[in-house]
């Protein structure tokens, strides 16, 4: 092979067409339809050809037709104002500037890692749900004014691309990203040159070159491996999205963590928060403290105290199984490079990520770890959490379930991005500039009620029509893909009704999520589906896990039912799942089936995608819908039965589905007026837009974690780290000692009088006499631990009451002392127990330092 030497050439665009580069490449564009339709106006029909990639239409554009631009006046209007509008928009003042106030440093960032990033399906990083949550989440970031900065990895290949064969086995094709001409630019210094970052790695140390994608206001950072600078192998580590074996996976999860840290640091971007998407990204927090050692000349257990108060952590995953685990020697061989010439050694940070620290049997888990490094971590949902304290509980053994310290923030969709232009217009009239300005206020959203049924069951009818029609030219170009006949292609062009129900369903297909659930019964689903007087179809999309076998067997049963005579032109499946595609399902559907087994969807963002443009949401009470289902605002199956048989699952909830599509939802969406609308249908699409998009969009998701999370311990890191080291040394120095003495605490007596029977109202006293040691009594709180106990002897919402030091008893043991207040009636329980105390503390539940009685 010859040695080639490489050059860029760039687009050439006239004088008066320049604000078309700066509109390109800020992905702004993606969440503003003005902006979308003056970049597919350059070219309509290079627009669809290149994946609607307004750099790659700029850079292949013929000159000629510039021209043409140039001296089109309707053009240049349309241009500048639309750059009028980007412009206006950056400049702006933001929500966040007003709620930080002063007292947020304005060079300090929110660092947000994440393994995909879903922004637009021109950029091909993102697999899924994951991705595109972090995708919504920049978008809404910006929107807010959250000084966020975000890092992920610049994948050559992205995700598989899925087509099917001709008996409907999912095959997989790479796409190739030419990161040169997709929406994005290397990062240079000041001097022009190219930002690149060394990561250690055995042996060798790999160099990555940044890429900025600009999200609105927010800057993507993209790490990219795939440069003369490595070798092939290591140019490999940023080949593809999840791809690989469980190696290639540890190194990526190095380059990000590590190596992503050590770019920000390279930019000279001062972080005071980092924020992980899932555990991928909790290599960063090693690097962290590295950095903290460095930089503040702190030893190591005060350079985990400071990264531990800064560090937020979302787990998604509801399975043990999803979470990536190595062995001990595969940790060992990356991280050592890593901690050369540090305090910190691999077996620490092996300890740290494990359940238990001290079974050297046990495999290291990212998340485990993320979780022993962030002072706030939250599951995607109220469900979520829940199972989250569940899988992880043994991190903090002595700490009663309800208690483990994993919270819930709620997922949410940036709106803006999944509505149609239709709905966005209907919005415009009828809410006014509150929908864009406050998504995230009940106020906003009950101005719903306004819009006249008529004209928002008409924006909806063309939506669907719009969806028939996609669906009818994606099926045509996957017939002509494989070879199909001209009758065949015939039949496809007049698939669907554009008036009858319309059910969609898509998203990831793996087995939980049961995506052949409604076939349980085909011969009651014929019925349904061809009622004359009151038809009904379903769209299918989504892919599986080109490893997920089982995945795979499902999407095929679905393409053999669809082809069954009695769901011929009922029942379509459209390949190549990705952003646009999901785009059109949720505007045009009516009904937005989901049916995952309880508990296992983590959240779910599909269903509020749909529900923002109208169509109702039919689901399990799984993930987000367990907090949004209301019986206005669509149907659940079951009432959160969790099974132990799958089986009869299956069956019942099969049979559910059936009943509600049969006496409910098919009625309803047929029972028409004499105007030809279907009122109780329109009542019920208004309830839901109303009550859903107030709460389940990213602008409140951001809002909360802003709140919970980014300013308080953003705050902690300005003035605690980088304005008073001397307070996280002190703390870290306190911490130690409490570690080394908390064994010898002792709750030598526990007293609560004779009396075990109480009236409401009364008080319950009780005293702990406590053996500290060396440990002074400030250094700790004495509860009580008390709540109405279940038929197997546990506590049930549990409430604590604090036992007061009293005094030094002369055989040195110390007195605490206080109340049970006896407010309600029923059997009671109640236990003493010992936790540290002190004012830096993020909150008591430290590992290993509880003491019971």
């Amino acid at each position: 092979m010859p040695n080639y030497r490489r050059f860029i050439i760039k687009p050439s665009l006239p004088e008066k067409l320049k604000p078309l580069s700066d509109i390109s490449y800020n992905l702004w564009w993606t969440w503003h339809p003005d902006a979308v339709n003056l970049l597919r106006r350059i070219d309509p029909d290079l627009w669809e050809k290149l994946y609607h990639t307004p750099t790659k239409v700029l850079g292949s554009i013929s000159q000629e037709r510039l021209r043409d631009l140039e001296y089109d006046d309707g053009f240049i209007t349309h241009m500048e104002h639309v750059a009028g509008e980007l412009k206006e928009y950056m400049n702006e003042s933001t929500w966040f500037e007003e709620f930080s106030v002063e007292s947020w440093k304005k060079e300090n960032h929110i660092a947000y890692f994440s393994f995909e990033f879903g922004l637009d399906e021109c950029l091909q990083i993102y697999s899924g749900g994951l991705g595109v949550l972090a995708g919504d989440h920049l978008k809404s970031a910006s929107d807010l004014g959250i000084p966020i900065v975000a890092v992920g990895l610049a994948y050559s290949h992205g995700y598989f691309m899925q087509y099917l064969n001709r008996d409907g086995w999912q095959m997989e094709q790479l796409p190739e990203n030419d990161f040169y001409l997709l929406p994005q630019k290397r990062a240079k210094a000041a001097d022009g040159s190219i930002i690149k970052i060394e990561v250690p790695f055995p042996g060798r140390k790999v160099t990555a070159q940044l890429w900025r994608a600009q999200v609105g206001r927010v800057p993507l950072y993209l790490l990219d491996t795939n440069i003369a600078d490595n070798s092939p192998e290591d140019r490999a580590i940023t080949s593809q999205l999840y791809g690989g074996d469980i190696e290639m996976r540890i190194k990526q999860e190095i380059l990000l963590g590590i190596g992503g840290v050590r770019a920000l640091e390279k930019l000279g971007i001062n972080v005071s928060v980092h924020h992980m998407n899932e555990g991928h990204a909790a290599f960063a927090s090693i690097e962290r403290m590295l950095q903290c050692m460095r930089k503040f000349g702190f030893t190591y257990p005060e350079a985990r105290e400071a990264i531990v108060s800064s560090t937020v952590f979302t787990t998604h995953t509801p399975v043990p199984a999803g979470n990536d685990r190595f062995e001990r020697w595969m940790l060992e061989k990356y991280m050592t490079p890593v901690l050369e010439g540090s305090e910190i050694h691999s077996a620490e940070v092996l300890a740290m990520g494990r359940e238990n620290p001290a079974n050297d049997k046990e495999l290291f888990c990212m998340t485990v770890l993320a979780l022993r490094l962030s002072a706030a971590s939250n599951g995607v949902s109220k469900l979520h959490s829940v199972v989250s304290r569940k899988m992880w509980r043994n991190i903090w053994p002595d700490v009663p379930l309800s208690s483990v310290p994993i919270k819930s923030v709620t997922n949410g969709i940036h709106i803006r991005s999944w509505i149609s232009e239709e709905m966005r217009n209907l919005f415009d009239r009828y809410l006014g500039e509150s929908w864009i300005s406050k998504p995230g206020e009940d106020a906003t959203w009950k101005r719903i009620v306004k819009i006249p049924d008529s004209e928002l069951w008409r924006t909806h009818e063309r939506r669907r029509e719009r969806l028939v029609g996609f669906v009818r030219k994606r099926l045509v170009e996957q017939l002509r893909r494989k070879g199909g006949s001209e009758s065949e292609i015939i039949e496809a062009q007049g698939a669907l009704d554009p008036e009858a129900l319309t059910i969609g369903f898509a998203r990831r297909f793996a087995t939980y999520k049961r995506g052949s659930l409604i076939f349980h019964d085909e011969e009651r689903l014929a019925k349904i589906l061809n009622n004359k007087e009151r038809p009904v179809q379903i769209i299918f999309a989504g892919a599986s896990h080109p490893r997920d076998m089982d995945g795979k067997d499902i999407i095929k049963q679905i393409i053999h039912v669809a082809a069954k005579e009695q769901f011929r032109r009922k029942i379509v499946f459209v390949e190549g799942y990705d952003i646009d595609v999901a785009r059109h399902l949720v505007q045009g559907c009516d009904i937005w089936l989901n049916n995952p087994r309880r508990p296992m969807e983590a959240s779910g963002t599909s269903g509020m995608k749909a529900s923002a443009n109208g169509a109702l949401n039919l689901s399990i009470l799984d993930g987000w819908w367990d907090e949004g289902y209301t019986p206005d605002v669509g149907w659940a199956i079951g009432a959160g039965e969790e099974y132990e048989d799958q089986a009869t699952q299956d069956s019942v909830e099969s049979r559910a589905l059936y009943d509600i599509l049969e006496r409910d939802a098919i009625p309803l969406y047929y029972e028409k007026g004499s105007d030809g609308l279907p009122r109780g249908w329109v009542s019920k699409m208004k309830s839901s837009l109303t009550k859903l998009n107030a709460q389940f969009n990213t602008n409140r998701m951001l809002r909360e974690y802003t709140e919970k999370f980014y300013l308080p311990l953003g705050l902690r890191w300005q003035n605690y780290v980088e304005g008073d080291p001397a307070i996280i040394k002190g703390f870290a120095k306190w911490k130690q000692g409490l570690e080394a003495e908390w064994k010898n605490i002792k709750l030598v007596e526990v007293s609560d009088g004779v009396v075990d029977v109480f009236k409401v109202g009364e008080m319950k006293q009780v005293s702990a006499m406590v053996s500290l040691g060396k440990i002074k009594p400030t250094d700790v709180v004495v509860e009580c631990y008390y709540g109405p106990m279940d038929h197997v002897g546990d506590i049930k919402d549990g409430e604590t009451a604090i036992l007061e030091f009293e005094g030094i008893a002369k055989d040195g043991l110390c007195k605490f002392s206080g109340n049970i207040p006896c407010d309600n009636a029923g059997l009671f329980g109640f236990a003493v127990r010992i936790l540290p105390n002190h004012e830096n503390l993020l909150h008591k539940w430290l590992p290993g330092l509880i003491t019971w009685g």
